[in-house]
């Protein structure tokens, strides 16, 4: 329960700060809601992941993954360009976190 706590948390996080792009652009009340919803229920998703996971754990997850989801999906959804260094970056993430993880910070 804990793990999918947290895989909800990511993705809530990850259309909130897509939103904030619409935001960018003027005020709007679909893109604002889904930014204060969003963001809202990624923090309640990982407070119930803590009750089991490790905080470590969580937060490298959600900010890793979190990361990685918006910097791809920004290139897909507004064009943003993924360079070369870009994708080195989002592969250090996810070995950082595979690593954080294997290291027992996961496991209590």
């Amino acid at each position: 329960m804990a793990w999918l706590a947290l895989a909800a948390a990511i993705l809530l996080e990850v259309m909130a700060t897509l939103s904030l792009r619409t935001l960018a652009g003027g005020w709007q009340p679909l893109p604002a809601i889904l930014v204060t919803v969003g963001y809202l229920g990624a923090f309640v998703l990982m407070m119930l992941a803590l009750r089991q996971l490790r905080v470590g754990a969580v937060y490298a997850i959600w900010s890793g993954a979190g990361t990685a989801g918006v910097a791809i999906l920004a290139a897909l959804l507004y064009d943003e360009r993924l360079t070369l260094p870009a994708i080195g970056g989002i592969a250090l993430i996810i070995a950082g976190v595979i690593l954080l993880n294997l290291s027992g910070v996961a496991h209590g």
